[in-house]
Order: C-alpha cells, then structure tokens, then sequence
C-alpha cells in the first residue's frame, strides 16, 4: 500500500519588493535587492519556491552610537563617527544593503536638523552605491520634517523609507509616493494591527506590493518564540490568499540582539557565559537564523562574525 504525497495548495505568494535602482533604472546603485517572491513554506522546497534568497543589510549610524558593546567597538570603532567612512565598511564586510539611521535627528541625541539628514544621505549614496534603507528617529514631530526632505535628495534611488505606522501614516507614506520609494510599514508583534496600518497605506493610494512589513523583533530568549509565532501566521495568512499579509518581511535584528544583557555584558561573567568576543555574535546569529525559518526576508545586522554565521545559514537553506 502506497502511502499519498501530502502537499498543500496554496492560492497566495509574497510580494517581490525590490530595493535600489542601477543607472538602467534611473538611479545610481550598482547592484539592487529583491527579496519576496515565495509560493510555499520556508525553505521547504516541495512545498513552493523561493526564488530570492533573504538579504542582509548592516547597519549605519548618522551620529556615533552610546552604549555599543566592546565586540562592536572593535569593527566599528574607528569608522562610527563619519557615516560615510562606516558604510565603507559596511560594504568591504559584504553588505547587500546599508541601513542608515538617521538617529542624530533625534530631539535629544543631537537633533540635527532636515538639511543636516539630507546632507548625510547624499554622502552616503555618492560613497558607497549599495541600496540603502533609511530610518527615521522614531520621533513622529521630527521624522514627519525630515523625512520628505530626505526621500526628496534620494528621488530615483528607489530606497527603502521607514517607518509607517499606524498613528502616523500619511507624510511618510506620500514622500514614498512622489519619490519613488518603497516604504516599511511597522506594527507590534500584531496581526491585524498590521493589517491595519496596510489598510491605510493602501488607502491613501500607495501599492501594497511596494510595502515591507515589520512586525518588530525581539531576541533569542525575549519573547522571540512569540515574535517567531506571529512571522508563521502572516506568512500562512498571505499563503492562503491574505493580499494585506503578502508582503516581505524586515526584522531590525541587530538592534534587539546587542541590546540584551547576555551579548551586552563584557567578561567579567566570562567564567558562566562566556567570552564576550563570542557571545554577542553567537547571540546576533542564533536570534537572525532562528528568525529566518519564520519567514524573515530582510535582516539588519552588525558583527561579521555573525553575519557570516547567517549568510551560511541561508546559502544552505536555499541553496545556490
């Protein structure tokens, strides 16, 4: 007796969003990321495709960061005071994309004003010519001021602007529209909070298929099991035919990951956890992979330990 193939149907896929834009497409990028596409389950390969692979992005700063740990500080260190110089770096380590901060627009980490975020942005994009991600401060007043200047000095560029959110939508989501950009739209570990601020977006006229979702993060032992469950109902969700959930996925690991006290802590509790050289990074690679088999398609990174770690994770996930 033969045992019947068991293989589900599914009637969705995710979107493909792709990020950057060459001279052929109007920009000056040298290479573009597209990630999206899939018809199945991660990585199960009789189950559906997944034509691109998920890229990973390192992260910039506009302003040198507080607080970095040392493992940081070693790759960092003498580049985080000029953006320009760290994004350099950020490519020399093999990033696909640059996820540049605009944290020094912050009210209180140096509140640097719109021409400032703008200057910052074009000197990026003249150095280094990989797609670039730019991200406001998280301080609606302030991003709502500069973040249409800086789509506006990057039109043509096709970035990757975030965040919208549910409270405020509107001006991020219409200089996305005027200046060709693709947009994040950011929700707190919630289904249909997330399908809400989609909603929105979608009714002010932006595509749905140029919109990344970020459903927020968190690390390996800090609520990553709940975030890990919620990536799995999305990506089933857009499967089964969802057009509000069928778009990619960005998870802001690196940010999460170095934050918690276990890749934070130095080596003076080297003796019960380990040396710090090697916890920050395991801690970073273990939280982004674990994460990618949730359906993670576009991951912001910092340690090239780490980064390597991932990149090898996804080559034997997907395959050449």
């Amino acid at each position: 007796m033969s045992i019947p193939e068991v293989k589900e149907k599914w009637s969705g896929k995710i979107n493909e969003v792709t990020i950057g834009a060459t001279s052929a497409e109007g920009g000056t990028r040298g290479s573009t990321v597209t990630i999206g596409g899939q018809t199945g389950i991660p990585y199960l390969d009789f189950d559906g495709e997944t034509p691109n692979r998920p890229a990973i992005a390192i992260d910039v700063m506009d302003v040198e960061p507080i607080g970095w740990p040392g493992p940081l500080a070693e790759v960092y260190g003498d580049v985080w005071s000029d953006p320009v110089a760290w994004a350099k770096r950020a490519k020399e380590l093999g990033a696909e994309a640059i996820n540049l901060r605009l944290q020094g627009t912050h009210p209180d980490e140096g509140d640097h004003s719109p021409e400032q975020a703008v200057e910052t942005v074009k000197a990026v994009l003249e150095a280094v010519d990989l797609p670039l991600i730019i991200l406001g401060c998280d301080v609606p007043e302030k991003d709502q001021v500069v973040m249409p200047k800086v789509a506006e000095a990057a039109n043509g560029e096709n970035c990757l602007l975030g965040s919208a959110i549910e409270t405020e939508y509107r001006t991020i989501t219409a200089a996305a529209q005027a200046y060709g950009h693709k947009l994040i739209s950011l929700a707190p570990c919630d289904i249909n909070k997330q399908k809400q601020v989609n909603i929105l977006i979608g009714d002010m006229g932006y595509p749905l298929t140029d919109i990344v979702m970020y459903p927020t993060t968190a690390a390996l032992g800090y609520g990553m099991e709940y975030v890990y469950s919620i990536l799995e109902r999305g990506r089933l969700a857009a499967l089964s035919g969802d057009r509000l959930m069928a778009q990619p996925v960005f998870l802001d690991v690196g940010f999460e990951a170095w934050r918690v006290k276990e890749a934070r802590s130095g080596d003076e509790v080297a003796d019960q956890w380990g040396p710090a050289a090697q916890r920050g990074p395991a801690w970073e690679a273990l939280t982004a992979t674990s994460l990618l088999q949730g359906g993670a398609d576009l991951l912001v990174m910092r340690h090239p330990t780490a980064i390597e770690a991932v990149r090898k994770t996804i080559k034997e996930l997907v395959g050449a």
